[in-house]
């Protein structure tokens, strides 16, 4: 028998697995809140509803995390400088390098070095010279990137040797392009580099509190990460390269809708408490994207292909326009904060003893996340928000808050205060589909809705009617998001820009229309579907199978979807791949000869044949390497594929444009 673990922290629960690999079976599962005070609480509390003799059998604990996603996209992380070699300070500002990388003028160190595009000139920073006069600018980082423009035609001598004068003088993490990345675009390798420095200690707070949750159970199993692509590694290089799991949450979703629903061609759909993710299997391989961007980061890092929309079961319903509509932002559901604070639920049930309807959200309530770290940054009627919540939530209609200068919008975005109200976590405790929490409170805010609605009544029928509207906009905002991301998929080039509204709007009217009879002899607008729609995440079993027969597709929800990325973190394997460039050209004595470059070395060959041996023996070297390195052992299956480019020129001949040999090792994870 070999079991493993598979925990996911997510932003509204951690959940936990026990999975058996030689059979591919769930043998226990559970969930418990993601406690962002002290992630090990959450972390051990999701241990806990998983037997105890199965835990301690398994060999493996698979981790998936949304820390580092939601970082880039919130804008934390720790203080970290880049040292760019062979670029200039106006170069950064010409290109808009703030704005298009997340390159930030004060993040970055550039020094003009004059190296050669084939790698044949070096040119070395005078290390001394350059501490002496930045030492400033150094000394303020928690820790370092390093980058250089020709890196990948040198084997990033430059680099490597910036890396060991920083180290010595500094001793601060520090991690060059070349150790994550083999692209040549300078800006987006220094972008990958600065952003891996700002993440580490989001990573390492991650990983110390599974160490503390696990070592408080007694249980020393190997620990691996889940990283962007849906492959693994170890615990320890992921606390050195934090940027390859910046979506490491929608990998291991993908990675478990795969194990669970045996699919090899679906789109698939991942309904959290905050967003719904939307990925692509095609062949039974995630499709994947050529390098993530997120938060304003435009980096090289491979990832799967992940659509993200503000969707979930803490959606916000609130009125517009005098009817019920979707937020997008998360609010925690009344029901959880009535469980935690009964004086919640008597607050809503005074506020309903109030004869008149109000146009303002009365129903709502704000709490206290924690005390800000900087209070002097805030307004003074943002700190009589904090002063009034410091006790206890307060609700917006009551007397604490002032309704009609309530400031609490920086303060909800920095993570400082909680906005508490209805969402369809609510409806769902209403109509009995979940019963975890408060659902007298959930139904006494509907309530409140009700009267400020004026097409229904505070009656029965009223409470019935709110419920399949609510249901109905989260399958509306479904359709239109499953509808987008397969059209843009299948027709990249014409959707670059992404859908038009013109386009928006026929697919809104194809909801609209649902049911009706699709010819009229006439024309008919039909979105043919072939991949199957597969739904993980707690509540997707009561959105998605309506979605699906309007867009007449195969509806799947495996079995334990509710902890899909649980079971994906654990299922995942070790993969590794690499790419080596060969070129054909003169050198500078005027002789013609083929060169490799690879990510460590540059090597030059008389003969074709003995150029492309050696670049494919230099990428399974640097695959199988790379492979290990992430924590795989035994034996590894190792694919290479050459891709010869070509073209012709005006004449017709045919021009050598070089050719790219890419490795690919990969090995299961052992229990």
């Amino acid at each position: 028998m070999a079991y493993g673990i598979g925990i996911d922290t997510g932003g509204t629960y951690t959940d936990a697995v026990v999975y058996d690999f030689d059979t591919r079976r769930v043998l226990a599962k559970g969930k418990s809140p993601t406690t962002r005070h002290d992630l090990a609480v959450g972390i051990g509390r999701a241990l806990d509803t998983l037997p105890g003799a199965l835990l301690k059998q398994a060999g493996v604990v698979a981790l998936s995390t949304t820390l580092a996603t939601n970082a880039c996209v919130e804008g934390k992380g720790g203080r970290a400088r880049l040292v760019m070699m062979g670029s200039t300070r106006e170069t950064l500002k010409w290109i808009g390098a703030d704005k298009k990388y997340g390159l930030k003028e004060d993040d970055v160190l550039c020094l003009d070095t004059r190296g050669s595009f084939d790698g044949t000139v070096v040119d070395h920073p005078d290390w001394d010279r350059v501490m002496a006069e930045n030492d400033a600018f150094l000394r303020e980082a928690e820790a370092l990137g390093v980058v250089e423009l020709y890196a990948m035609q040198n084997g990033g001598v430059c680099e490597e040797k910036a890396r060991a004068a920083l180290k010595a003088r500094y001793g601060v993490p520090l991690v060059t392009a070349g150790e994550l990345v083999s692209g040549l675009n300078i800006m987006e390798r220094g972008a990958t580099a600065l952003l891996n420095a700002r993440l580490l200690p989001v990573i390492e707070q991650f990983i110390r509190a599974v160490a503390r949750a696990l070592n408080e159970r007694g249980l020393g199993a190997l620990r691996v990460v889940v990283r962007s692509d849906g492959s693994l590694m170890t615990e320890e290089l992921a606390r050195s390269r934090p940027v390859e799991t910046i979506l490491s949450g929608p990998a291991a979703s993908v990675m478990g809708s795969r194990a669970l629903a045996g699919c090899d061609s679906a789109l698939i759909v991942d309904m959290g408490g905050t967003t719904t993710d939307i990925s692509i299997l095609r062949g039974g391989a995630p499709q994947m994207s050529g390098g993530i961007r997120i938060g304003g980061w435009r980096t090289q890092i491979r990832g799967v292909f992940t659509s993200t929309f503000g969707l979930g079961g803490d959606t916000r319903v609130l009125i517009s326009d005098r009817k019920l509509a979707l937020d997008v932002r998360r609010v925690e559901p009344l029901c959880v904060a009535a469980d935690r604070w009964p004086q919640v639920r008597e607050a809503l049930a005074a506020l309903l003893e109030q004869t008149r309807p109000h146009t303002r959200p009365l129903h709502e309530f704000l709490y206290l996340i924690r005390e800000p770290d900087r209070p002097e940054r805030f307004t003074e009627a943002e700190r009589r928000v904090i002063d009034a919540l410091r006790d206890s939530p307060q609700s917006i209609g009551g007397g604490a808050l002032n309704i009609y200068n309530l400031d609490s919008e920086r303060l909800e975005r920095e993570g400082v205060v909680m906005r508490c109200g209805l969402t369809p976590t609510d409806i769902m405790h209403i109509r009995g589909d979940y019963a975890r929490f408060d659902a007298e409170a959930s139904r006494l805010a509907a309530r409140c809705m009700l009267r400020a609605l004026p097409d229904l009544s505070d009656a029965p029928e009223g409470m019935a009617e709110l419920c399949d509207r609510v249901y109905g906009l989260v399958r509306r905002r479904l359709f239109e998001n499953i509808a987008r991301v397969f059209i843009e998929s299948s027709y990249p080039d014409v959707c670059a820009e992404g859908l038009d509204s013109q386009m928006k709007a026929l697919i809104a009217r194809k909801w609209e229309r649902r049911g009706e009879p699709e010819d009229d002899g006439f024309f008919s607008l039909k979105l043919d579907v072939r991949a199957a729609l597969v739904g993980i995440g707690a509540p997707i079993h009561l959105f998605l199978p309506e979605v699906a027969e309007a867009l007449g597709a195969r509806c799947v929800i495996p079995e334990h979807s509710d902890v899909a990325n649980a079971v994906g973190a654990v299922a995942a394997d070790f993969s590794a791949r690499a790419s080596v460039e060969l070129r054909a050209g003169f050198a500078a004595d005027g002789t013609f000869s083929y060169s490799v470059h690879a990510a460590d070395r540059m090597e030059r060959y008389a003969d074709y044949g003995e150029a492309l041996s050696a670049a494919r023996e230099a990428a399974k070297r640097l695959a199988v390497g790379e492979a290990r390195r992430r924590g795989a052992l035994g034996e590894l299956s190792v694919d290479v594929h050459v891709d010869a480019h070509r073209g012709r020129d005006r004449y017709g001949a045919d021009v050598d444009l070089g050719t790219t040999v890419t490795a690919v090792a990969s090995g299961r994870v052992k229990g």
